[in-house]
């Protein structure tokens, strides 16, 4: 069997350098906005489910040095290269390979400050990607609801949980954390005046405080693209290029 072909590819404007396969599931803008969103601070522990190539661990490391970070993963490619990432950007990433519907005995006993994943955004009955592991990564093998309780179960009373997933789910994503957290959205669209396709949930494990909808955040500046360039928004360029921070509390307060 051959080994897959790989790219380095540069998050943060380069502060983090990914391997990933070339053909394979490869992490773009949505792990940044997630890293971004994380409250953390330096000494905290940091679970992220689902870590892919670590991408979003990686980004959030990058903004908040001093953190503990953990990640599992599944497919034993990726969790070798999350390894292999964590190293060469100087992060402590401990990469365990395996199923978050069965975690191994010693994280089954820790508690964390903050969990955070991305998790499968298709349906079991989609069609298969034509890479398996692209396949195995992007598709809902394992119920949304466990991603939910099993991120409920390793954060500790108080910690938070932050997600980005589909907007179309947002419904699932709320039932599951109703009663056991109070949350946060942010909504991500494209462009203005166009619906949002992702969504930023964030709950603190817990806490009672009323639901909150934040404004949306748009990524793309104008209607279309009028020529090469990404054309970011203000506020997505300081997040996706320079580690800015969305801190989805203050904009809660505001």
């Amino acid at each position: 069997m051959t080994e897959p072909e790989l790219t380095r590819d540069a998050f943060l404007d380069g502060r983090v350098l990914a391997w990933q396969p070339r053909d394979g599931y490869r992490a773009a803008t949505d792990p940044v906005f997630l890293a971004a969103s994380v409250p953390a601070q330096a000494g905290q522990n940091v679970l992220e489910l689902g870590c892919g190539v670590g991408v979003a661990s990686l980004c959030l490391a990058a903004r908040v040095p001093g953190l503990v970070m953990t990640g599992v993963e599944l497919q034993a490619d990726y969790a070798a290269l999350a390894r292999r990432n964590g190293a060469e950007n100087g992060v402590a990433f401990d990469v365990v390979e395996g199923d978050l519907q069965a975690l191994p005995p010693a994280l089954r006993t820790r508690r964390f400050d903050h969990v955070i994943a991305n998790p499968p955004y298709y349906a079991p009955q989609g069609p298969a990607a034509q890479d398996a592991g692209r396949d195995r990564a992007l598709r809902e093998d394992t119920p949304l609801a466990i991603w939910i309780d099993t991120a409920l179960r390793r954060t500790r009373d108080g910690g938070y949980i932050t997600l980005i997933h589909l907007a179309e789910r947002l419904p699932d994503l709320l039932a599951g954390f109703a009663g056991r957290a109070s949350c946060h959205v942010l909504s991500l669209a494209a462009r203005a005046h166009r619906p949002a396709r992702r969504v930023i949930v964030q709950a603190r494990k817990g806490a009672r405080a009323p639901f909150t909808l934040l404004p949306p955040l748009v990524i793309h500046q104008g209607d279309a693209h009028l020529g090469d360039g990404d054309f970011f928004t203000d506020t997505a360029r300081a997040l996706l290029r320079d580690g800015a921070a969305l801190d989805l509390r203050e904009m809660a307060q505001a």
